[in-house]
């Protein structure tokens, strides 16, 4: 990796960290939003400002693993954390659509969130079992 990135990594990660944060919270509003039946959190603004911060905070990501030399298939915590992400991501979509029941959508949230703070804790401890590593371990 060149060396002008390498010299940029502490950048990079707080990019990534704030994105990360960023996301998390655009999320928790639309989808509390979108559960109390407003219809801001589907406008074409917010879902474009989510895809911009997604879209940034994966190159930051990327651009860190590449920089670190990480593989999400050596690396288990990294392997567990891209698990995670595409499970938010599926739970996330279901929270956010309209076409199942209230029901559906409020648990799929909940879910949701649980699965975002549980992916940072496995990123912040580079465990796969994040936080559970502590009280199981």
């Amino acid at each position: 990796m060149s060396t002008l990135l390498l010299e940029h990594y502490a950048q990079i990660k707080l990019a990534h960290v704030s994105l990360v944060a960023t996301s998390g919270v655009l999320f928790a509003c639309r989808g509390a939003g979108a559960l109390a039946g407003r219809r801001w959190p589907l406008r074409p603004g917010w879902r474009v400002a989510a895809v911009v911060i997604d879209t940034a905070l994966l190159a930051a990501g990327v651009t860190l693993w590449s920089l670190l030399a990480l593989h999400p298939l050596r690396e288990d915590w990294l392997g567990v954390k891209l698990a995670l992400l595409l499970l938010y991501i599926a739970l996330g979509t279901r929270a956010l659509r309209g076409v199942h029941s209230q029901r559906t959508r409020a648990l799929a949230f909940a879910a949701a969130l649980a699965c975002y703070a549980f992916m940072v804790t496995v990123a912040v401890t580079h465990h796969p079992l994040g936080v559970l590593h502590a009280w199981l371990g």
